[in-house]
């Protein structure tokens, strides 16, 4: 099959300019100015910009066991829909993935229903060290160690059993970073103020910045002392920035961050209309955080961006701030709200490769994507940076059918995604007749 993408503005490492593309069985035979070849397909892409595929290196995807939310199958379609054609996924499911066999069902369950190239973190807890120390790394994107407690309720707090982790770990270590004793005593101090009726204002208070910091600086630290590979996820906060560095190069670095679209986004003043719709943990915290992380962003000091895309039903996120569950849907529209900052001056296209693919591929060693090079898997999205989209509950790809940007307006489209060769979504509709791939790591 021959697929001969003409006239896109081509937007890949670090240069832009007027191209083709040619894909040939899955992968990228040929990227020049001008193409001139037999083909099965023609996609003229003029006034279009094409990117390599996003990976999206944290989602919540909630299968086995909370398919209510949301199934691998739904979010993978909503996934590709916004240019992502690779997705890491968490271990907080039911049951959690905390053995190699229940992390092999999912892998097995993505292989029949993923649009999207797919791999599983493998979870720890307090008791499953010798499960995480069979992680194969050439075939697993990392291990995740939940060091604040989240949805799943994976918490991970006894020090020797860290240091154990840490010590041995065959893989990457990605971490969520909140003091869990600190998160307890902040609780307490709103309920005490409040009783049931907590503000959702309260959230970056309840999991306040002392909280991550003190939680990312242990794993800092924790990695420094067994020089294990460690990746941060969702900054929040622009104290936890001194920890990271943008004096290596990314292929040299042992300790990595990642920035998340709704810390790039979202204030604390958003809370007063939205609600639990921007409940996360870590939370939403000041401006000046989020436009630290912005900066930290654009000068490498924060290596890669995602989503922790993490859907709930809206009758879930409608209860009392205490049982309303923290986490939102965004794998749809990470793309389009980067394309918006880059409307806003705010973030480069080449630099939205570079953090969203280029990067990406580069700090998890995945083979063969993440660029648009000859050779490699053509994962590929084409936008339309003229063309607006606004968002309504209608045209959400979500199984839980609400997303906390409805109503906005981005001033971008997605109009086509490929994922390893196929095109799998075409102005609005889906071809599934082939699926995803399991992600490879040259490690």
């Amino acid at each position: 099959m021959r697929t001969i993408i003409k006239s896109a503005q081509i937007v890949n490492e670090g240069k832009r300019f007027i191209g083709d593309i040619l894909i040939e069985d899955g992968r990228i035979s040929k990227v020049d100015t001008t193409i001139e070849a037999l083909a099965d397909k023609v996609i003229n892409a003029e006034g279009l910009t094409a990117f390599p595929g996003l990976i999206d290196d944290q989602v919540h995807f909630r299968e086995p066991g909370l398919t209510h939310k949301a199934e691998i199958e739904t979010e993978a379609r909503a996934a590709v829909a916004g240019g992502v054609t690779s997705f890491m996924e968490m271990p907080n499911t039911k049951p959690q993935a905390t053995t190699q066999h229940l992390l092999e069902q999912k892998y097995e369950r993505a292989s029949k229903v993923s649009l999207a190239n797919y791999s599983f973190y493998m979870g720890t807890t307090n008791e499953n060290i010798d499960e995480v120390l069979r992680t194969d790394p050439n075939k697993v994107c990392g291990i995740k160690i939940f060091m604040g407690s989240s949805t799943g309720n994976m918490l991970v707090d006894d020090y020797n059993t860290l240091n154990m982790v840490f010590s041995n770990a065959p893989t990457l270590i990605a971490t969520h970073c909140e003091d869990e004793a600190t998160i307890r005593q902040n609780t307490d101090k709103a309920k005490s103020k409040y009783g049931e009726d907590i503000p959702f204002e309260e959230h970056p208070n309840i999991r306040s910045r002392e909280a991550c910091l003190k939680s990312s600086s242990l794993a800092v630290d924790l990695a420094k002392k067994t020089g294990a590979r460690l990746h941060v996820l969702h900054i929040s906060t622009e104290e936890e920035l001194k920890l990271f560095s943008n004096s290596v190069n990314l292929k040299d670095k042992k300790i990595t961050a990642e920035a998340c679209i709704h810390h790039m986004w979202f204030n604390d003043f958003d809370y007063a209309t939205k609600g639990s719709l921007i409940k996360w943990n870590p939370a939403v915290k000041r401006e000046s955080d989020r436009l630290a992380i912005l900066e930290a962003v654009n000068n490498d000091t924060i290596d890669v961006i995602a989503t922790d895309h993490a859907p709930h039903t809206l009758k879930e996120k409608q209860n009392k701030y205490l049982n309303a569950p923290s986490g939102g849907p965004l794998v749809q529209h990470s793309l389009l709200a980067l394309l918006d900052l880059y409307k806003q001056g705010k973030i480069t296209l080449e630099h939205i490769a570079k953090k969203t693919a280029h990067d990406v591929a580069t700090l998890f060693q995945i083979k063969e994507r993440g660029y648009l090079r000859e050779g490699y898997w053509a994962d590929i999205v084409l936008v339309n940076l003229k063309k607006p989209h606004t968002v309504y509950s209608q045209n959400v790809f979500y199984k839980c059918g609400w997303s906390p940007f409805e109503g906005h307006t981005f001033p971008s489209s997605v109009i086509h995604t490929f994922v390893s060769g196929n095109h799998v979504y075409d102005q609005g509709q889906f071809h599934e007749e082939k699926k995803g791939m399991r992600l490879d790591f040259a490690r």
